[in-house]
């Protein structure tokens, strides 16, 4: 493989030159001379070090974006939003997967700080622990203030840049679409306990029963893993604890689409005996049997709008810009009015 030094020897000029002309300095070089040694990089079939290019170049390249599981579509939506601004931006997206650990994201933003990213985009939920949220914080500013940039989505306890879903909202809106269904008795499979989106969504149906005139209690509601397993599990123990249950709200679609194999397994008819709502629609909502009744969140457009705030230009006088992305309801055939009797 060709080195800075083969390149050199070829062009007839100092590896100095060589690399202001492949990494574009801003130090003025004859047009000659350019051609020269840009003629001698494709002679030799030099392929420039990454790494060295980013020691070289004023300004990085690469942005780096931490999700829980890119595999789960939730993040897949997001990252598809994520990758294509920063691939009409020219940028190289590292992502990285923490599968919910936190220890594994703060290694992971010192892991992006040390490769000199431009960007770091924290795209999974925001964790109900003090000491790892200070930790976490801490590091991020000193990557911010070493110049990086960084965009969070959802609620996380870091000041900057942030999109911020309507969670609470949301589940206020599941849950209102079953009251006013006239369902009394409902189930709630939320997602892990820690996770802020969890309680914000949570939040939203709790504040929606008492606008009804009902109450969440500890025992309609089953925690789980956000994916269709937890969803699973989770609805086999709410049929088991709460008979007569003729609704069941699932925090996210995944965890919906387990309810309903679940369900089906059991024998209930959705919706006729057992109305099931979900959360995000994924584009797995419409291909289920019956079609899955959701709340939309604009997914893609919220990794959009992120990395467009993690590679925007910062104000003169610095200032964060926090938006919002709103949730919407999607009534589909998994709802409907409980059985004549629970009325």
């Amino acid at each position: 493989m060709a080195t800075l030094a083969d390149v050199a020897r070829r062009a007839g000029v100092s590896t100095a030159t060589v690399s202001r002309i492949i990494n574009n300095s801003p130090k003025p070089v004859g047009e000659e001379l350019r051609e020269r040694v840009l003629a001698a990089v494709a002679e030799l079939q030099f392929v420039p070090n990454a790494n060295a290019q980013q020691l070289a170049r004023a300004d990085r390249t690469a942005v780096g974006v931490i999700v829980h599981d890119v595999s789960d579509p939730y993040f897949a939506e997001i990252t598809r939003g994520l990758q294509r601004v920063a691939t009409e931006r020219g940028r190289l997206v590292i992502i990285c997967n923490s599968y919910r650990d936190p220890e594994r994201e703060l290694a992971y933003v010192d892991l992006l700080h040390a490769h000199q990213t431009a960007a770091i985009v924290l795209a999974g939920s925001g964790y109900h622990d003090a000491p790892i949220t200070a930790r976490l914080d801490r590091k991020l500013r000193l990557y911010e203030d070493t110049g990086g940039r960084v965009a969070v989505i959802g609620r996380h306890q870091h000041a900057g840049d942030a999109i911020v879903p309507q969670n609470e909202h949301g589940g206020w809106l599941a849950a209102d679409a079953l009251y006013r269904l006239g369902h009394s008795s409902i189930g709630v499979i939320a997602g892990p306990r820690h996770l802020t989106t969890t309680t914000d969504r949570l939040a939203g149906l709790r504040r929606a029963a008492r606008t009804h005139g009902h109450r969440l209690t500890t025992r309609h509601i089953e925690y789980a893993d956000f994916d269709r397993n937890g969803g699973a599990a989770a609805a086999a123990t709410l049929l088991d604890r709460v008979p007569g249950l003729t609704a069941i709200a699932a925090l996210n679609d995944s965890m919906a689409v387990g309810a309903l194999s679940c369900l089906r397994s059991r024998g209930v008819a959705v919706p006729r005996e057992v109305s099931l709502i979900g959360f995000d629609d994924m584009p797995i909502s419409v291909d289920v049997t019956p079609p899955l009744s959701t709340v939309r969140l604009p997914l893609e457009d919220i990794g959009v709008r992120a990395m467009s705030l993690a590679l925007r230009t910062r104000p003169a006088d610095d200032s964060s810009r926090v938006e919002h992305a709103e949730a919407t309801l999607v009534l589909r055939a998994s709802t409907a009015p409980p059985p004549p009797a629970d009325r």
